[in-house]
């Protein structure tokens, strides 16, 4: 069974503040710099909001129902499923 994945070399030219701050994160998290960037890359690409979670972004930043205040957990599901 071959479970490799195919890399091919990329090169990028970054600000040198945003390749020094990927680093230190990259150590903070005892990580390649390769990996740390490549699986930021990959939470980006692959895991893009469906469109129930567009609409929950778009509400929340449009600010309507900032200050509702529920009486239950069902009433607010049923806001969020309704809308």
């Amino acid at each position: 069974m071959n479970t490799a994945i195919e890399r091919k070399p990329a090169s990028f030219r970054l600000r040198a503040d945003l390749l020094e701050r990927l680093r230190r994160n990259a150590v903070r998290q005892n990580r390649t710099l390769n990996n740390y960037v490549e699986s930021i890359l990959l939470d980006i690409v692959y895991n893009e909001p469906n469109d129930t979670t567009h609409v929950a972004i778009e509400e929340a930043m449009s600010g309507r129902n900032r200050n509702k205040v529920y009486a239950s957990a069902d009433e607010m599901m049923g806001d969020i499923l309704n809308d």
